[in-house]
């Protein structure tokens, strides 16, 4: 196996297991004996378990970052209708089999120390997350993107929590109903495509 695929093998047993056990309950020798790697090539690669964890982080940032967006753009036309439907790929996402919550959620959780690198990717996503909230809000029209950003943004972080654990199928979709009033507050009405009551 070439030493690319190994390193990938590596950070991809890492996401699962991080994702799982937690962070600090996972020990290097279980993602070892799980990706089939010799420790020999993941100290070529990682010099220490706080690397594998950011390099996990990372790419996982990636692939849902992208699968999230995607899957909201194919929801809805609409900068509008995005807004809502952020909600909606949300709520698919805590009934997948084997929900675990946000994995960012969890490694601040871990790494609490302000100065942390790890805690800094966490907050990184996040800000991410609300930017791309906030395009939406400024596409759709709102008057103050940054203040309906925020609002959504914290709505779609209490949901991923309250769905985590408290295991409410229908966290989504509860901050999706607080949202509706939220952007009907911040929007203009001739910005809007479509219903409220009908989103």
């Amino acid at each position: 196996m070439p030493n690319f695929n190994r390193r990938e093998r590596l950070i991809d047993t890492a996401i699962q297991l991080f994702s799982e056990s937690g962070f600090h309950a996972t020990g290097i020798d279980r993602i070892l004996a799980e990706s089939g790697v010799a420790k020999k090539t993941l100290y070529r690669h990682f010099h220490s378990k706080d690397e594998l964890i950011l390099a996990a982080l990372k790419k996982f940032d990636g692939l849902f970052r992208n699968r999230f967006m995607a899957r909201v753009d194919a929801k809805a036309e609409s900068s509008y209708d995005r807004l809502l439907a952020v909600f909606d790929v949300a709520g698919a996402w805590f009934e997948e089999n084997k929900f675990l919550g946000c994995i960012f959620i969890n490694a601040a959780g871990e790494y609490s120390r302000n100065d942390s690198p790890i805690r800094a990717v966490c907050s990184e996503f996040k800000v991410m997350i609300y930017r791309y909230i906030r395009r939406l809000c400024a596409d759709a029209g709102a008057r103050d993107a940054d203040v309906l950003a925020e609002q959504l943004a914290l709505l779609l972080e209490g949901a991923i929590v309250t769905a985590q654990i408290s295991q409410h199928s229908r966290a989504a979709q509860v901050a999706k109903t607080v949202a509706k009033t939220l952007i009907a507050d911040a929007l203009p009405t001739a910005g809007r495509t479509t219903e409220l009551g009908t989103a």
